[in-house]
C-alpha cells in the first residue's frame, strides 16, 4: 500500500505527543507522499497506555516540529521539502528485541523508541501479530493500533529528530475522530439568511402541519439555500447533501442551466393545461421518449410519483379486464389511496380499506432474506454470505423463483392484471435482486396475460450508471414505466410511458385528463435536465464515482461489525446495520439515530430505509465528486467510531 493511503487511513486523527495534541486535517498528496495541513495545540488530556510489543518511531514529520519545551502552532501554511527541521508525517514499526508474550500487557513508552535505519525490519506482520490485543480494546485503541501499520516504500528518511526520541510516546490519547473532517471547497457563498426565526418554524409547524413526524433528527435542519451538491442552512452551515431531497434532485441544487432555462420559461408561459399546445412540452416528449426502446413510446405527464403509478394500476386494469397486481413486499410504489395497495412497507400501511385487489409476494433480497450468496448482485459489493454456485446459475435466484410461482399459484387468480417492480428497491434500503431473476418474473406473468411495469422514480435518468434506465440492468423491456423525482430535478413532475396498444385500452375505458401534467414550466426543466445530464456525462459520473464509492464503503464493512451490508449500483447505495454480521439482526433504531445524528453534526446528509430504518441510504446528486466521496466516508466512519466509543463505555 502506498504511503498516501496508509496516511489517509489515520487522516483527522489526534495523538498526544507528551502533554500536547496533535491534530491533524489534512488531504494526502500522492505526489509529495505529504500531508497538506497540520495543527498543534497544547492542550492536556489524560494519558491512555496503548500496549503493543512493536516500537513506533516518528519519522519525516512535514510541517510539525515538537520538542520538551516549545511547540510552533502551525495554522494554514505547508512546510517545503527542503526544510530540514520538518519530518512526513508516517509511523515506521519495529519490533523489540526481548517483546513481551501475547498474554502479558506489553508498554509503549518513550524508552521503546529506536533509531530509524535502512535495514528496519518490514513491519508487515504487525496486523497479525496485534490479533491477540486487538480483539479486548475499545474500538479507539483497536483503530489506532491499525493505525500505527504505516510504511513507506520512499529511501528519502530522513534522521531522527533526537527531542522525540525523549518526550514522544510518553503516552497516547484515544484517536480523536470527533473531529469534523475537513469539507472539500466550494465556490459557492450562501445569502444571508432573513427570514422566519427557527423557533417561529418550529411552533408554525407544530400548529399547523399534520401531525406526522416526517422530519429528520430531533432538531430538524432548516434549510436555506442549495448549490449543486451542497446544501446551507439558515445559519450558514454547509452539508454535503448524499440524499438529494429522496433521490430527487438529479443534476445538482439550482444548477445553473436548468436555472436559466426556468427563468426564461417563468418569463413566457407559466400554464396552459391540456386544451392548448406549447412547443416546450413536445419537444420534452420527443426527447425523453428517445431514450426509451421500441414499442414504449407514448406518454401520459403527471406530477408525481404516486400519481404516475396510479394511473400505470388503472392501464393495467384496463388493458387485461383483470384486477390482480402483485408487488414485493418492501416495496414502495406510492402514497395515494390507491396506490397504498402496492406499497408493503410498515409505516405506510393503513387500517382503512384502500388498493384492493393487490397482493404482496416475497422480496429477493439476498442479504436478510433466507436466501443469498457472494454472486447473485449487480453490484461492485456481494454480500457476505458465501454460496457455491457457478457463474452461470444462481441457486438464491432459483428459490425465490419458485415463491414467486407459489404467490401466482395460490394468491391471485388464473390471469392477472399486472406486476410491479423497482429495479432497486428504494424505501426499502436500496434492496437489491439476484441476477436474473426479474427476466423469470416478468416471463411468468405475461403467461398469466398480466403486463409487466417498471417503477424508475427513483432509478431512472442515469443514476445507477451502467444504463440509463433500471430495467435494463435486468436486460428487460417492460409493458409500462413510470417515472419521477429526478426527471425535474426537483420540480414537480412525472410521466408514465407505455406502448400504443395498452393507451388505447385506456382510452376506451375512461377520458384521462391532468390539469398540470406536462406544464410548459416542467416541460422545459425536463428538457433541461436530459441535456445536462448528456454534456455534463453524469451518467458516467454516477457510474465511476458510485463504484468508487461503493468500493470504499465495502472498506467500512469489512472494518466494522455493525456494518452488516453495503450495496447498490451507480449513486444508489444502501449500507444496513446490524447487531453483528452473523445474526443479521437490525441494529436498534436509537443507535442508528445515534449515528444519522453524528453525521449530520458533521456536514453530511444521508437517508434511511428499511422495514426497521435500519439502513443508511446514500443517492446524492450525479454531479459529486471522488473528493467529496472521500469527505463523506470519512465522516461515516468517524460517525461509527464515536458509535463503537459509545457503546464501550455503556458495556464498561
Amino acid at each position: 500500500m502506498s504511503l498516501a493511503s496508509r496516511i489517509a487511513k489515520v487522516n483527522r486523527s489526534e495523538f498526544l505527543f507528551s502533554q500536547y495534541r496533535i491534530t491533524r486535517r489534512a488531504k494526502a498528496n500522492p505526489e509529495s507522499h505529504s500531508l497538506d495541513l497540520l495543527y498543534l495545540e497544547q492542550q492536556p488530556l489524560e494519558p491512555l497506555l496503548v500496549e503493543t510489543p512493536y516500537a513506533v518511531t516518528l519519522t519525516n514529520c512535514w510541517g510539525l516540529r515538537v520538542d520538551q519545551h516549545e511547540s510552533e502552532k502551525l495554522a494554514g501554511c505547508q512546510s517545503q521539502r527542503t526544510t530540514p527541521e520538518c519530518y512526513e508525517p508516517y509511523l515506521q514499526q519495529q519490533p523489540l528485541q526481548n517483546p513481551p508474550s501475547s498474554s502479558s500487557p506489553p508498554v509503549l513508552n518513550s524508552k521503546s523508541i529506536w533509531p530509524v535505519s535502512s535495514s528496519s525490519p518490514s513491519p508487515d506482520l504487525l496486523p497479525q501479530e496485534l490479533a491477540p490485543w486487538l480483539g479486548g480494546r475499545t474500538p479507539a485503541e483497536r483503530h489506532l493500533l491499525r493505525a500505527l501499520h504505516l510504511q513507506t516504500s520512499s529511501s528519502r528518511i530522513p534522521k531522527m529528530c533526537p527531542s522525540l526520541s525523549r518526550a514522544f510516546w510518553t503516552s497516547v490519547t484515544k484517536l480523536g475522530l470527533h473531529t469534523k473532517p475537513r469539507m472539500p471547497p466550494c465556490d459557492f457563498t450562501p445569502e444571508k439568511y432573513q427570514s422566519l426565526a427557527y423557533d417561529r418554524v418550529l411552533e408554525v409547524h407544530r400548529l399547523h402541519f399534520p401531525p406526522v413526524p416526517t422530519a429528520y433528527f430531533p432538531k430538524p435542519l432548516l434549510l436555506h439555500q442549495g448549490h449543486m451538491e451542497w446544501l446551507f442552512d439558515h445559519e450558514g452551515n454547509r452539508y454535503l447533501d448524499c440524499f438529494s431531497g429522496i433521490v430527487t434532485v438529479s443534476v445538482g441544487h439550482c444548477h445553473p442551466k436548468v436555472n436559466a432555462v426556468a427563468q426564461k420559461q417563468l418569463g413566457r408561459l407559466w400554464h396552459t393545461s391540456a386544451l392548448f399546445f406549447h412547443s416546450p412540452t413536445h419537444e420534452f416528449a420527443e426527447k425523453l421518449l428517445a431514450l426509451l426502446p421500441e414499442p414504449l413510446k407514448v406518454i401520459f405527464f403527471v406530477n408525481s410519483g404516486s400519481e404516475a403509478n396510479d394511473l400505470a394500476m388503472l392501464m393495467a386494469r384496463a388493458h387485461t379486464n383483470r384486477t390482480d397486481l402483485i408487488s414485493f413486499r418492501g416495496a414502495y410504489h406510492g402514497c395515494s389511496p390507491y396506490t397504498l395497495g402496492l406499497t408493503n412497507v410498515g409505516p405506510f400501511r393503513t387500517e382503512l380499506p384502500s388498493g384492493l385487489g393487490c397482493q404482496s409476494t416475497m422480496c429477493p433480497d439476498v442479504f436478510r432474506g433466507p436466501w443469498g450468496g457472494s454472486h447473485c448482485r449487480d453490484s461492485p459489493v456481494q454480500t457476505i454470505r458465501k454460496c457455491s454456485c457457478a457463474p452461470d446459475c444462481c441457486q438464491a435466484r432459483d428459490q425465490y423463483i419458485e415463491q414467486f410461482k407459489d404467490t401466482l399459484n395460490t394468491s391471485v387468480a388464473k390471469s392477472i392484471a399486472g406486476f410491479f417492480a423497482e429495479p432497486i428497491q428504494g424505501v426499502n434500503g436500496v434492496v437489491q435482486y439476484p441476477k436474473g431473476f426479474l427476466k423469470e418474473a416478468f416471463r411468468l406473468v405475461r403467461e398469466r396475460e398480466g403486463v409487466c411495469i417498471a417503477d424508475e422514480v427513483q432509478t431512472g435518468f442515469g443514476r445507477l450508471g451502467s444504463h440509463f434506465w433500471g430495467f435494463q440492468t435486468h436486460d428487460i423491456l417492460p409493458d409500462i414505466v413510470t417515472m419521477a423525482k429526478g426527471i425535474g430535478n426537483g420540480f414537480p413532475m412525472a410521466a408514465v410511458v407505455t406502448t400504443p396498444e395498452i393507451a388505447k385500452s385506456l382510452a376506451k375505458c375512461m377520458y384521462h385528463f391532468n390539469t398540470f401534467g406536462g406544464s410548459p414550466m416542467a416541460c422545459a426543466i425536463g428538457s433541461a435536465v436530459l441535456e445536462v445530464i448528456k454534456e455534463e456525462n453524469l451518467q458516467e459520473n454516477s457510474q465511476e464515482v458510485g463504484t468508487y464509492m461503493l468500493q470504499k464503503l465495502a472498506e467500512l464493512r469489512d472494518e466494522f461489525e455493525i456494518v452488516g451490508d453495503v450495496r447498490g449500483k451507480g449513486l444508489m447505495i444502501g449500507i444496513e446495520m446490524v447487531k453483528d454480521k452473523m445474526g443479521r439482526q437490525p441494529l436498534p433504531q436509537e443507535e442508528v439515530n445515534q449515528i444519522h445524528e453524528d453525521c449530520k453534526r458533521m456536514g453530511l446528509i444521508i437517508g434511511r430505509g428499511g422495514i426497521f430504518a435500519q439502513t443508511f441510504r446514500i443517492a446524492p446528486s450525479m454531479c459529486i465528486s471522488k473528493p467529496d466521496v472521500h469527505f463523506a466516508v470519512e465522516v461515516f466512519r468517524s460517525a461509527l467510531i464515536q458509535h463503537m466509543e459509545r457503546r464501550a463505555q455503556q458495556n464498561s
